[in-house]
């Protein structure tokens, strides 16, 4: 079955949607860390209202009183259904799949169970900052492999990292993320096929991060790594959380390819009591329901990157942003406009806005920062008229 060509004319624009005002009546932590004159275009919300799906199903929940512990594979054939659907994958096996309260904490209880104290992590640099913050708290040595031309993954420095990974009798993994944050790169079926290819020749696990999986652009295909030959050892953590904007209602998939069945079952039963169950209903009826919902996001975020590109070159030429497939997140350079290691700090006291840190990201990250698309075309310019008269 080929993937189902997204339909984008059944709903408005969501991040039109929403006014400035009514976002700031929010309490969650994109809206509450900074003060009420900052912009807040950093953590990983989207400025939308709830898909009416989603809606229906939380708002049924709680007249129900259907708030106990999760139950069930409907969230994981819902996933099989979507994945099948969007990109034409037919291998996403219910029965190799496990209910995780989230996808960092279910990359950590993957790797609890393919690695050991000690073990190497591979990550490609500049990478999603708790992946330094949960691999070094779990007590794994990251290895850094970072990327190469065009933002994309340098596969001579990825199997140097491999070849160290390996060395020493280590079991190492690499954490793959796909797409990637912050860069936005949409790794291809031939790339993923080489790192699969590369992980067997030195008997490394991969672990895919494939939290913003439904969030490309229109004109993009996701390939989710499990779907490529050679992959059948690794792990994919996946969710509905990115593109519906689920953060708060905590729910996610571990997903085994055929050779890492045994593993999964090894994970402990206590993990499936960490998702709320309202979430898992919520990110059920997404995956089920939510898709024209979706296609309206991507659109709009479509335009923003179009938007950002022009707003920069009108205001900030010297920045360098070169438009994304993948995530709602804008990877900028900021090196040749002088702004030191940490422009965040800078466009935050001076400007009003907040973004996240480039070095936060790992090595590479100095001087840029992370910009999150996922807002209205107002605020989004405002943001970068304000980034503009800061260095006036």
């Amino acid at each position: 079955m080929e993937p189902k060509p997204p339909d984008v004319s059944a709903d408005a624009n969501p991040l039109r949607a929403l006014s400035l005002d009514t976002l700031r009546q929010r309490t969650s932590m994109k809206w509450r860390t900074y003060p009420a004159d900052v912009l807040p275009l950093w953590v990983a919300e989207m400025d939308v209202p709830l898909a009416a799906p989603v809606a229906r199903a939380i708002a049924d929940a709680v007249a129900l009183g259907d708030t106990g512990y999760p139950a069930g594979t409907a969230y994981a054939r819902a996933l099989a259904d979507f994945a099948r659907e969007r990109w034409g994958w037919h291998g996403l096996a219910v029965e190799r799949t496990a209910i995780v309260p989230d996808v960092m904490l279910g990359i950590v209880e993957v790797l609890k169970l393919v690695t050991r104290p000690g073990d190497p992590v591979v990550v490609n640099c500049p990478v999603y900052p708790p992946f330094y913050q949960f691999l070094t708290h779990m007590d794994r040595r990251v290895v850094e492999a970072p990327l190469g031309a065009g933002l994309r993954i340098d596969f001579d420095v990825l199997e140097a990292a491999f070849r160290d990974a390996a060395a020493g009798g280590g079991r190492g993994a690499y954490l793959l993320c796909s797409p990637h944050n912050p860069t936005g790169t949409v790794h291809s079926a031939e790339e993923l096929a080489a790192v699969a290819a590369l992980a067997a020749e030195y008997g490394v696990r991969v672990v895919a991060d494939e939290i913003h999986a439904p969030v490309v652009a229109l004109d993009a295909t996701f390939v989710p790594y499990l779907s490529v030959p050679g992959a059948e050892r690794g792990f994919s953590l996946m969710s509905a959380s990115k593109a519906w904007n689920l953060a708060g209602l905590k729910a996610a998939l571990a997903v085994a390819g055929p050779e890492a069945a045994g593993d999964l079952a090894r994970m402990p039963e206590e993990v499936s009591h960490g998702p709320s169950h309202v979430g898992v209903l919520a990110h059920t009826a997404a995956l089920r329901d939510g898709g024209d919902w979706l296609d309206a996001v991507r659109a709009g975020l479509d335009e923003n990157r179009r938007l950002l590109a022009r707003l920069l070159a009108e205001r900030l030429p010297a920045v360098r942003y070169r438009p994304a497939s993948g995530t709602f997140l804008a990877w900028l350079d900021c090196r040749p406009i002088g702004l030191g290691d940490n422009p965040a700090a800078f466009f935050l006291e001076r400007g009003r806005v907040a973004l996240s840190p480039g070095p936060d990201f790992g090595t590479g990250g100095a001087g840029h920062v992370r910009l999150n698309l996922a807002t209205s075309p107002e605020v989004l310019t405002e943001a970068v008229g304000r980034m503009a008269d800061a260095l006036d």
